[in-house]
Parts: structure tokens; sequence; C-alpha cells
């Protein structure tokens, strides 16, 4: 299968029928002119050297060479077999909050959408490290299992809103407990959760799944999202409202979330700045022990760009050897 690094460039072949039929054009027109001054047969006479034949070789050697210089400018590429390689990293688990409460306005545009940022500009800071996501309101689901592929998790990570998990509330306890079960068998030390919520937990004991956790050898972290004096809820056009018809106030539950992180051997960061609080914990993560992990990848495409590129140099270098003059042997009449 033949791939292409950069498919844009694929656009200028359109210009390769143009070139000839230019050129034809061309000397349509130069033979008009001709036929204002005089006889064209007799001009022709007047030119004996001169070898119309051999410009339209020239032309279309040059079209040619010009199709295969934009062939290599694509980048083509052949191969992508699956190959198994050991990499060294830690394994990490992010539990992202998609209860309604996330979509308050604290952070533009809004709580879910500025963690859902921050986690896919984190990918770009991983190398060999093992990421997986899930996402959690009053049930939790792994939305990406552990995984070295940032693409796919950037795509998982980008279909993501309050409706994915279609129980509302905010059972962090169970999202930290099904992270502990989701990790790789192959891991054992290097293991971290991060979850990322605004800690306002309606449905379970999240401090003792953090403990559990701990126990467990993983270490949690927890980013508090949102402000202590709360933000009303934007659903439909219209602030969300309680049975009674008041307005719904989301705050930022700092002591649960500080707890959590406690007894989960972690640290807790107030989610604020462009990283959103994910970078003080990246760090801390790289000063864990890596471990190594095999896994099944994709080689990389072996480039063939330089083979286009070859014939499309002969093919110029030929066009430019082929003189504009009739050949005394006649090979181009």
């Amino acid at each position: 299968m033949i791939v292409f690094g950069r498919i844009l460039y694929l656009w200028l072949l359109l210009l390769v029928p143009l070139i000839p039929l230019v050129y034809g054009l061309a000397m349509y027109a130069r033979r008009k002119r001709v036929a204002r001054f005089g006889d064209p047969a007799l001009v022709e006479e007047l030119m004996p050297s001169r070898s119309a034949s051999k410009g339209w070789v020239r032309i279309i050697l040059f079209a040619l060479a010009f199709f295969f210089f934009v062939i290599g400018l694509a980048r083509p590429q052949v191969g992508a077999k699956l190959s198994e390689r050991q990499t060294r990293g830690a394994e990490i688990m992010i539990c992202l909050d998609v209860s309604n409460s996330m979509l308050a306005e604290d952070y533009s545009p809004c709580r879910l959408d500025r963690a859902k940022l921050a986690i896919s500009r984190i990918t770009e800071r991983l190398q060999d490290d093992r990421i997986g996501l899930i996402i959690f309101a009053g049930t939790a689901f792994v939305q990406l299992p552990i995984t070295t592929d940032y693409v796919s998790a950037k795509m998982f990570l980008s279909s993501i809103d309050q409706s994915s998990v279609p129980v509302q509330g905010t059972a962090i306890g169970d999202a930290i407990s099904l992270a502990v079960k989701s990790f790789s068998a192959q891991s054992e030390k290097s293991r971290a959760i991060i979850v990322i919520t605004d800690g306002e937990n309606h449905e379970d004991d999240p401090v003792a799944a953090a403990r559990q956790a701990a126990e467990a050898g993983v270490k949690v972290y927890t980013i508090g999202v949102g402000s202590a004096q709360g933000q009303p809820i934007p659903m439909d056009g219209e602030l969300l409202k309680d049975k009674d018809g008041n307005i719904v106030v989301t705050r930022l539950d700092e002591k649960t979330l500080r707890e959590v992180a406690r007894a989960g051997g972690g640290s807790y960061v107030h989610a604020g700045g462009e990283e959103f609080g994910l970078n003080p914990i990246i760090d801390d993560l790289r000063r864990m022990e890596d471990e190594a992990f095999q896994s099944v990848v994709f080689e990389e495409y072996d480039e063939q760009y330089m083979y286009f590129f070859a014939i499309a140099l002969v093919l110029f270098i030929i066009e430019m050897l082929i003189g504009e003059r009739r050949s005394r042997r006649r090979l181009f009449e």
C-alpha cells in the first residue's frame, strides 16, 4: 500500500496536462504571427535547421519530469507493518468528570472544554508513557484503554461531552476504582491516576477508593476545576434549576479533593493557567521509576520520494540535452 506524507502537493498534478496545452497554444500563436509577415512555408525554408518535433519532445519530457517531481514532493511511502518493541515509561489513567456541573463557565469556554484542551496538550509532552482515559458522572466508563497511541487519545477526547455518560451525578470513587483495574498486567510500579473534577461527589466514598489505590501501589492526583464562590450551569440556553425552581450553583469542593490526593499518596492542584495544573503533576510523574513495556506498534513507512526525484532529474537532464535544431540523422522528424 502506498500512502502520501504530504498529499496536498498532489494538487500540482493538475498542471501537468496544462504544460503541453500551453505550449501548443504558444506554437499556434507563433504560426499566426509568422503568417502576418509572409508565406509560412517560405519562412520554414529560411530556417532549415529548426525542428518542430523536437520542441514537442522537449515539452513532453518536461511534463513527465514535473509529474515525477510532484509525486516526490508528496512523499510516497510504503510499509506500515506491525512490529513488537519495548518501551519504558509510566502508565497514567486520566479520570475526567463529564457531569452537568462541568458545563459551568468558570473557564472559557467551560470547565469541560478547558479540561479536554489541557489533556490534549499534555499528550504532546508524553513520550513512551502509556495513557488511558475514563469518563464519569453518576457512573464511570473506560473511554480509552491504556495505550501509547496519542493520536487516538486526542480523537476519543474530542468526542466527549456531558451526554457521554447517561447517568448524572459525580461518582469519583467509582472512577478511581475502575482506573485501578484498567492498568495493564505489565505495570507494577509506575502507575498514576489523575482525577479532573469539581469535587462535588454525590455517589460514593472517593477517599476510601483513593486509599485502596495507594495500597495497590497507584498514586492518585486530583485537579480541582471551578471556583469556591460557584457558578450556575447553562443548559439548553437556560440556567439549570432544581425541582423547586432555584438556580443550581456548582462550587469547587477543594476539601474533598485534597483528602483524596492525600489518601492516594499524590497531590492536589487547583486548575488554572494555560496548562490547567497538569504540568506540575506530569513533572512529578517523571520522577517515578520507568517500567519496560512490550507493545505492538506500526513501523514507520519507508520513504520512496528519492526515487521519484531521481527519475525527474534524469528526465530534466535529457530535456535540456535535446536541442532545438534539426538532427542530421533526422531522429526527431
